[in-house]
């Protein structure tokens, strides 16, 4: 039986936390990244083949410029 593997982002260096390392937000980042691009890529596709290509192109870079880094930054672990 093959298991699904959960992916686990790690970010060392910081100062948010004693340790200097995020596992925690990194991940739940990526997940969140994940959800949102499932929905914001398609539609952003649709709306660049119409003609609004900077239009599309916002709503394509929005999980990684907007959705990601706010997850990431609000849990500090």
């Amino acid at each position: 039986m093959l298991g699904v593997g959960l992916p686990i982002c790690v970010q060392c260096g910081t100062a948010g936390n004693p340790c200097r390392c995020k596992v925690v937000g990194p991940t739940v980042g990526f997940l969140a990244l994940a959800a949102a691009a499932v929905v914001e890529w398609p539609l952003g596709a649709f709306i660049y083949c119409f003609g609004r290509h900077v239009k599309g192109r916002r709503i394509m870079a929005h999980p990684a410029t907007v959705v990601y880094p706010s997850v990431n930054r609000a849990i500090p672990i």
